[in-house]
Parts: structure tokens; C-alpha cells; sequence
């Protein structure tokens, strides 16, 4: 979330600065969206204790929090329920904008005003770097309160061909074939189900962030512009035209690749966790056990974003890489030959949370500010 799209509220996890910004895609991935966006489903059936282990509660599958919008309605209704889904997606998608732009800004390196000096918990000073709001105002200052939604045409059409992707693939592929997880299940029946549901919804996921990715790529352009004060990418065909023409067919496609995997491993790492800790680990002798295992996948779902940020940060980072603006040249950023090189590279610099947290930034230590 990043900023990441498709997206409609990407995950804003706390990087190694500490707390957490708020936030969407995401964004792309994030997110999710952030999530945000589980599949709904049906009450699950009343709780049976297995008699060696207790049964998890059906749940719906995940869903990256930077990631598009969840599931279509089906039937007669289905147009009607693909377009309100289209317009609610929209709306939060704009509302989220300037979070995931301030985001995306930091991401790329962009400081454009000095730290203050605070103190921790501890009482030690050290230097915090402009939180969301005060960047956010600075923004305002220089373009207006319109320069906030630079790059939000393309990210809105990114999600809009994001839902539409998902729908027309649940219409050929219906999820209703799919096996729901049971409390009469053994253990590997039930963990055969979740492997298949989650399969599922890896495959749609996949599918419409390829599909949507080379308007991610524009918007992200879109946003850097900010940096140099440059106006390359203005319109979505003339940008489309200008990748084509310096990148070709693989200029829409950069950072593609981190974001799927970012994708993947959320998405495994969310359910498989998830499914784990309600067979083993909530007791169906408590009475709120039905409760705990609801916000299972919630709790989840913050805690493996956190984990696949990086993937993110690499694939927003060399989506703006060597593209003739400012932000993706240096000293902003090197020339990376690949994202596995971007990845190396963040690495070392011990940057590879740079960016999820946007209210309380602490300068890190290889930073150039210093106390005097």
C-alpha cells in the first residue's frame, strides 16, 4: 500500500522508526487495501469440537489490504452490484490519495524539510522527520489543496479495471465450486480447503494486478513529478505513449514482479497463520473463541504486511526508476539493474522500511541530519 495499486486502503505497517502511519493500495499493494476487503460469506455452521483438536470457524479468504476490491455479486444483480462496488471503490480510493502520495514522496527519498529535534520515551533527544500532516501542508503550500491528487485519475482506472478483472474471473471461474473449511473437518481436510481457497484468490489476485499494473506504473510517475517539478506525465494516453516509445512493451510492466511476490506471501502467510492458530491454538473451552478466531485473520493480516513492505517499497521504487524523472535518477536513487539489486541495495542501507510510518519518523543513524 502502495502505495501500491490496485488498491483501495493499503496497509500502512510500522517500519523499524516504529509506529505505524495510517493508511493503503497500496497498494498496492498494497494492500489492502487494506486490506479491508475480505470475501464475504455465509454465517459459518454452529462450532463443533473435533476430538483431538478444536475446528476454526469458517472464514473468508484474505485479501492484501493494498490490493483491489473484494468480491461481485452474482445473478441478475450482478452488473448493478459490480458498479456500486466500482463507485465505493472509487470514493475510498480518492479519499486515500494524498496518504498513499505523502507515501510514495518518502519512499523515493524525498526530505524537502529538516527534522526537528524531540525526545524519546527515554528522554534522549533525536531528530523526527516531518510527520504526514506537516508534509501534507507543504504539498498544499506549493501546489494546493488540487496538487494532493496528482497521479489519481490513473490509480482510480487501476482499480476500476482491478474490480471489473476480479468479477469477469468469478463469473468463469465461480467460487461457489470451491469447498468451505467445516467444523466437521478433520485437520487435512480442512487445511486441503484452505490451500484451495487460498489458490483461489491467488489467482485472481495475480491476474488483476498484471492487468492493472501499467496504470500503477503512471500514477506512480504521475505523484514523483512533485520532486523536480517536471510535467512528462500529464494525460493517461500520452503517457501511455511515452513508455511505449523510450521503455516499450516492458516499461509497463516494471516492478511487477516484487509486487507479486509481495501478493503471494501475503496471502499464504495470512491464511495458512490464520488457520493454524484457531485449530491449535484458541481452545473451544473459552467462551469468546468464537469471536477471537473472527479477528483472526484481521490481526494477521497486520502483522504479515508488516513483514512483506519491502516488497512493496522495491516495486513502487522501481516503477520510477530510470525514467527520465528526478526522483528515480541520482542522487535521489541509484540506477538499479534489477529489483533484486533495489532490494540489495535498501538493504544495506538499512531503508528497507523507508516509508511505512508516517506520523512519528525518527532519523535513522545512516541518515545525513545530525544532531548538532
Amino acid at each position: 500500500m502502495g502505495a501500491s495499486d490496485p488498491e483501495v486502503a493499503p496497509w500502512a505497517p510500522g517500519g523499524a522508526a516504529g509506529m505505524a502511519g495510517a493508511g493503503a493500495g497500496a497498494g498496492a499493494r498494497g494492500g489492502a487495501a487494506a486490506g479491508v476487503e475480505a470475501r464475504a460469506r455465509d454465517p459459518p455452521p454452529a462450532h463443533r469440537a473435533h476430538p483431538r483438536h478444536p475446528r476454526p470457524a469458517a472464514q473468508p479468504s484474505a485479501r492484501r489490504m493494498d490490493g483491489a476490491p473484494g468480491g461481485l455479486g452474482s445473478g441478475d444483480n450482478a452488473p448493478t452490484t459490480e458498479a456500486l462496488f466500482v463507485a465505493l471503490g472509487a470514493g475510498v480510493t480518492a479519499l486515500s490519495h494524498p496518504l498513499l502520495y505523502v507515501k510514495l514522496l518518502i519512499q523515493v527519498g524525498h526530505e524537502p524539510m529538516p527534522p526537528t529535534i524531540g525526545t524519546n520515551v527515554l528522554g534522549r533527544k533525536v531528530l523526527y522527520l516531518p510527520s504526514f500532516f506537516t508534509y501534507a501542508k507543504y504539498i498544499v503550500q506549493v501546489d494546493g489543496k488540487i496538487g494532493l491528487f496528482r497521479g489519481l485519475s490513473p490509480r482510480l482506472m487501476s482499480n476500476a479495471l482491478s474490480t471489473v478483472t476480479r468479477g469477469s474471473m468469478k463469473k468463469v471461474f465461480p467460487p461457489d465450486e470451491i469447498e468451505q473449511v467445516s467444523n466437521k473437518d478433520d485437520m487435512k481436510t480442512s487445511l486441503k480447503k484452505v490451500v484451495k481457497e487460498t489458490s483461489y484468490e491467488m489467482m485472481m489476485q495475480c491476474v488483476s494486478r498484471m492487468l492493472a499494473h501499467p496504470l500503477h506504473v503512471i500514477s506512480m510517475r504521475c505523484m514523483v513529478q512533485f520532486v523536480g517539478r517536471e510535467a512528462k506525465y500529464s494525460g493517461v494516453l500520452s503517457s501511455i505513449g511515452k513508455i511505449f516509445k523510450e521503455e516499450g512493451l516492458l516499461g509497463f510492466f516494471v516492478g511487477l514482479i516484487p509486487h507479486l511476490l509481495g501478493d503471494v506471501v501475503f496471502l499464504w502467510g495470512c491464511n495458512l497463520l490464520a488457520h493454524f492458530i484457531n485449530a491449535y491454538l484458541v481452545d473451544d473451552s473459552f467462551s469468546q473463541a468464537l469471536a477471537i478466531r473472527s479477528y483472526t485473520k484481521f490481526v494477521m493480516g497486520i502483522a504479515v504486511s508488516m513483514l512483506t513492505y519491502p516488497f512493496l517499497l522495491v516495486g513502487d521504487l522501481m516503477a520510477v526508476n530510470n525514467c527520465g524523472l528526478q526522483a528515480g535518477l541520482p542522487p535521489y536513487s541509484p540506477v538499479f539493474k534489477s529489483w533484486i539489486h533495489c532490494w540489495k541495495y535498501l538493504s544495506v542501507q538499512g531503508q528497507l522500511f523507508r516509508g511505512s510510518s508516517l506520523l512519528f519518523r525518527r532519523v535513522s543513524s545512516g541518515s545525513c541530519f545530525a544532531l548538532e
